[in-house]
């Protein structure tokens, strides 16, 4: 991982990769000078040229074991995993659905739809609702006990983000590159 801090004032901001290259994240000096990261989530346009597989609507938290399955099996063949004790780049895509699915059920409004695509070695997770007033927001000062913490996941695991609002909803995405197994 990469950091960089450029002196230690209260309320300073830098730039730093985190994640092997995988998604930026901004880290602020707090009040103690201790480095508080702050996920970077800027409203950006939904990456062109990739190539829709499939879209599915989603209802309640209950729906999610179906798309994770769903998800995996478009990327491996299996809805299972195979060799658990192995990480696979595809495990990643399975865990940003999840966690980008969870809070648009949670916290935007219905309809949800979860849609995979791809282009070349590169796989676009999107997930669209209805909520244009509620952006995707890492927690911040928050226990830890308390969760809230997805969006630092999404974007440490992914080499792409951001969220784009429309007329009537807004689409949050990231976006996973294949490794070479």
């Amino acid at each position: 991982m990469n950091a960089g801090f450029a002196d230690s004032r209260a309320g300073h901001t830098a730039i730093a990769t985190t994640g092997h290259g995988r998604g930026e994240t901004s880290l602020s000096i707090g009040p103690s000078n201790e480095a508080v990261a702050v996920a970077l989530w800027q409203s950006a346009p939904l990456p062109s040229d990739f190539r829709e597989h499939w879209r599915q609507e989603l209802r309640s938290l209950a729906d999610l074991a179906r798309l994770r399955a769903r998800v995996r099996a478009s990327l491996t063949g299996s809805s299972t995993v195979a060799r658990p004790e192995q990480e696979h780049w595809s495990e990643r895509l399975v865990l940003i659905a999840d966690e980008l699915t969870s809070n648009a059920l949670r916290h935007g409004g219905a309809p949800v739809a979860t849609a995979l695509a791809s282009r070349g070695g590169q796989w676009l997770l999107s997930v669209t609702d209805s909520s244009l007033e509620v952006p995707p927001e890492p927690a911040k000062g928050r226990d830890p006990g308390l969760g809230g913490f997805g969006l630092y996941l999404v974007a440490d695991l992914s080499a792409q983000h951001g969220w784009s609002p429309g007329d009537d909803s807004k689409t949050v995405w990231a976006v996973v590159h294949a490794d070479q197994d």
